[in-house]
């Protein structure tokens, strides 16, 4: 039995995942990886950690198969963290305290806020590439900080890698870079085939210049690509594996989760038209949305166009939404009842979502789906805006707060977050469309799809179909789907998306509702609009109080 690996390390977990050449997974293994987060707005991780939980979680897949195989091609996917190495391959800490082995800076980290704000005001070329504002999750950023706050180990550093191509790097030994960390993280313009010398040097970067960006990487691929070195003897033994293996470029994990998607909407092949028409929907801690396009599309406050980042021979347009799963959970957990309901879920043996929402069932048993929400609003930039406001300063709002403070209230306010959370995913597929796209199917993925009442309110608030697949870990189907690339299967990405992804259940909105929702988001453009004048009007305060 020829099978593929896919490898996928998320903010929590590494996930070892083997799929047979049409897309039906075998088996697969999940493992817990640490985040240590010393300081408000920091967060840590260890290569060496993710690395053991890889190997362990491959292991544990292998175990699992009772039928004799092969495995013929390998893809990775990973969060679009920092790694920072020696030259010898070693991790380097990026703690402030110099903690040991903590080298990755996560991809929610912002301690580089300050740095992002003054790349952003330089106006530079590149940044028409990221929707016209960088954010503190990206690389650059966090290298001026790094350099800036921790320059022993900035200098000292012999490899800055996207934690995608880590994980082919410490697979097989190779330094290529994958087209799409690169391109949608690091400023690299996939399309010219070059980094832009002249933006390194003007935000203070300029050692990275050096050796033909032998530091940041240049051997650059695209998706779709094979690495020019194979698995490797020590990795083989590390994962169970057999050495030279074919491995496939990699991608972030969202990125991944779109090749596991859009082959959904077709019939064997992938049209330009079905993929202009279609955004993918990636929701975990944070959600991701991509889109793409034959065109370059610039899209104010949203990522890219970048080229041959995700589909080839095609422009990916990136959004997404800083905290959606996080915030789901921040809202309960906050709440009185949250640990109430907590300790029900675990002597009941079900979710703390199905209680909420059985509650919200009933509390809609006369009344059209999602309007008991009439007088709660939420702004659910609790942790900035990505897309396509592009402002990491944003805070969460709530409005409609009473003195009550039941079980029953706490159900309207997580059906409110939710809500607040689809309104954002309006707003992203309305500036996609302003711009040239035809969006009108979302393909979802995630932990968040498995919530009934999160796939009602996002249908009903975008007015978009959902369409979710028949394997719903569609991040980790799609690093299979690099891997089944690589091993010479499929002649190209296209053809294996298409070949590997199939289609399940279809969630289509009700319009009776739609005015409702039309009325609750125009509440939540009010909330942010005011937000922003209340915020100047406190600068201007604190600054005359600050002035001699």
């Amino acid at each position: 039995m020829d099978l593929v690996l896919g490898i996928d390390v998320g903010t929590g977990s590494a996930r070892a995942g083997l799929f047979t050449l049409d897309g039906q997974k075998k088996a697969a293994f999940v493992q817990k990886i640490q985040t240590w987060t010393p300081r408000a707005e920091y967060a840590q991780q260890s290569s060496e950690n993710i690395w053991s939980s890889v190997c362990e979680a491959t292991r544990r897949a292998l175990a699992m198969l009772e039928e004799p195989y092969q495995v013929i091609g390998i893809g990775f996917d990973a969060t679009c963290s920092l790694v920072v190495l020696d030259e010898q391959g070693h991790g380097l800490s990026i703690d402030l305290d110099g903690e040991p082995g903590q080298d990755v800076i996560l991809w929610a980290d912002h301690r580089a806020v300050e740095e992002a704000r003054e790349i952003n005001r330089g106006g530079h070329e590149v940044l028409r590439y990221v929707g016209g504002k960088i954010s503190p999750e990206m690389e650059t950023p966090k290298l001026l900080w790094l350099k800036r706050h921790l320059p022993e180990v900035y200098h000292q550093a012999g490899y800055f890698f996207d934690l995608p191509d880590f994980l082919t790097w410490r697979a097989t030994g190779s330094q290529s870079r994958s087209a799409c960390s690169t391109a949608c993280k690091w400023t690299y313009l996939a399309h010219e085939k070059r980094w832009d010398e002249g933006y390194f040097r003007s935000v203070g970067l300029e050692e990275l210049v050096a050796d033909n960006f032998k530091r940041i990487g240049n051997d650059i691929r695209p998706l779709g690509g094979v690495l020019d070195l194979s698995l490797s003897d020590k990795a083989a033994t590390e994962m169970g594996l057999l050495a030279g293996i074919p491995i496939g470029v990699s991608a972030i994990d969202a990125h991944a989760g779109g090749i596991g998607l859009f082959g959904l909407n077709t019939e064997g092949s992938l049209s330009d038209d079905q993929l202009e028409r279609s955004i993918s929907l990636i929701c975990g801690t944070s959600s991701c949305h991509m889109a793409v396009s034959k065109e370059a599309r610039f899209v104010p406050g949203v990522w890219g166009p970048y080229w041959n980042a995700m589909v080839p021979e095609m422009w990916l347009n990136e959004a997404g939404q800083s905290a959606t799963g996080a915030l789901i959970d921040f809202i309960i957990s906050s709440h009185t009842f949250g640990s109430t309901l907590m300790q029900e879920t675990k002597d009941a043996g079900t979710s703390i979502y199905a209680l909420l929402n059985a509650r919200i069932e009933k509390l809609e048993s006369d009344r059209l789906p999602g309007t008991i929400t009439a007088g709660l609003h939420v702004l659910p930039d609790f942790h900035g805006n990505r897309s396509p406001h592009a402002d990491p300063d944003l805070t969460g709002m709530i409005s409609g707060l009473t003195l009550s403070d039941t079980i029953d209230d706490l159900a309207r306010l997580y059906l409110a977050t939710v809500q607040g959370l689809a309104y954002g995913t309006k707003d992203i597929i309305e500036a996609l469309n302003a711009q040239g796209y035809r969006i009108d199917t979302i393909l979802a993925t995630g932990g968040s799809t498995k919530n009934p009442v999160f796939l009602r309110e996002h249908a009903n608030a975008t007015g978009c179909r959902i369409l979710l697949p028949a394997e719903p870990d569609s991040v980790l189907l799609g690093a299979a789907v690099l891997g089944a690339v690589a091993s010479g299967t499929y002649t190209d990405l296209r053809q294996a998306m298409a070949r590997m992804s199939h289609a399940g259940d279809e969630i289509l909105p009700t319009p009776r509702v739609a005015a409702y929702h039309a009325a609750k988001r125009n509440i939540t453009h009010d909330m942010l609009s005011n937000q922003i004048i209340w915020r100047q009007q406190m600068r201007d305060v604190l600054e005359k109080e600050s002035t001699p």
